[in-house]
């Protein structure tokens, strides 16, 4: 793998170097095609320490090791950067970055930070639910989303397990698990982790998406987000009022079954997919959109543009169930 992202990273200094004098022997270019422009990365607002975020009645507290995107700069980073439909990015707040990294560098990992109006959360069930069962009845739907999706052209995606096991911080009320996902014969695998905030009328949702050998690095991450993560007063789990407010259709366990069942697996899960050919080096791609992909597509995979090939790609992934 290392080997395989030296060579990008060799074919991208070829594409950018400068001609050398006229009297040095000329070499064919290792790479044809051109890279794409990524400067604009470079433009993006960056938000440290407290960012407020209005439409979940909630705030951050980020200090200086992490970073903020807002909506509009996220949408760029979702779909001109990591190639994700338009749609991916529909009801994304921000993304959270580690301050160390551009967006799409190869290294770092984003957290898409989403809100659920779906009511009050109640967490009874929290303690009595066999995640492992779930994690069992859950596979059973695998077959058949997986034939819908090597039908539309696209590799199988398989839930290969608990990265993170659930559990639930009765006193932060928040829900924390993470998965590991296989997408066709990638060799590696995706972290899927996730974060969900209970609040008086919704859930925070930040789910975290990268490279399974990046699990150390982002559980610890998501421990720090998640400790600095809050709904504003008035709106805290606590602030319920029983018989006023309204009630969400699940408990904790619904939760996290509707965030790793049928209601995620039918959508393509491109952007996970995505970010382990880009960034993590692995020679699988399932489909291909924006410049980046499409780049990446013609000079190291040698196949034509999804654009060109008549068929409308599957809507994206589900990154607020």
């Amino acid at each position: 793998m290392r080997q395989f992202q030296a060579a990008v990273a060799a074919a991208v200094l070829t594409v950018a170097a400068p001609a050398f004098a006229a009297d040095q022997p000329s070499a064919p270019p290792a790479v044809t095609a051109s890279a794409p422009d990524l400067s604009w990365q470079d433009r993006l607002e960056r938000h440290t320490g407290v960012v407020d975020l209005p439409q979940a009645k909630a705030r951050l507290n980020l200090g200086t090791d992490y970073y903020y995107l807002d909506a509009a700069a996220s949408r760029r980073v979702l779909v001109e950067g990591w190639g994700n439909p338009p749609d991916a990015a529909d009801g994304v707040l921000g993304m959270i970055f580690p301050a160390r990294f551009k967006p799409l560098d190869g290294p770092s990992w984003g957290a898409v930070i989403t809100y659920q109006d779906s009511g009050y959360v109640a967490d009874k069930d929290a303690r009595d639910t066999d995640y492992d069962k779930l994690l069992d009845d859950l596979r059973q739907s695998e077959p058949e989303q997986n034939a819908e999706r090597e039908k539309a052209g696209y590799a199988s995606l398989h839930l290969v397990g608990w990265a993170e096991r659930p559990t639930y911080d009765a006193a932060r009320h928040a829900v924390i698990w993470a998965r590991e996902l296989k997408a066709g014969n990638a060799s590696v695998d995706t972290l899927n982790y996730d974060i969900r905030l209970l609040g008086r009328k919704g859930v925070l949702s930040l789910n975290v998406i990268s490279s399974i050998n990046d699990l150390p690095e982002v559980r610890a991450a998501a421990g720090h987000i998640a400790d600095q993560a809050a709904f504003v007063p008035g709106q805290t789990y606590a602030d319920f009022h029983k018989g006023q407010d309204k009630m969400a259709e699940y408990g904790v366990a619904g939760l996290i079954a509707a965030g790793v069942g049928a209601a995620a697996a039918k959508k393509l899960g491109l952007l996970a997919i995505l970010v382990i050919f880009l960034k993590k080096g692995a020679v699988v791609l399932v489909a291909a959109f924006g410049a980046v992909a499409a780049w990446f597509r013609r000079t190291f995979l040698g196949k034509k543009d999804v654009a060109t090939q008549g068929s409308k790609p599957p809507s994206g992934p589900d990154l607020i169930s």
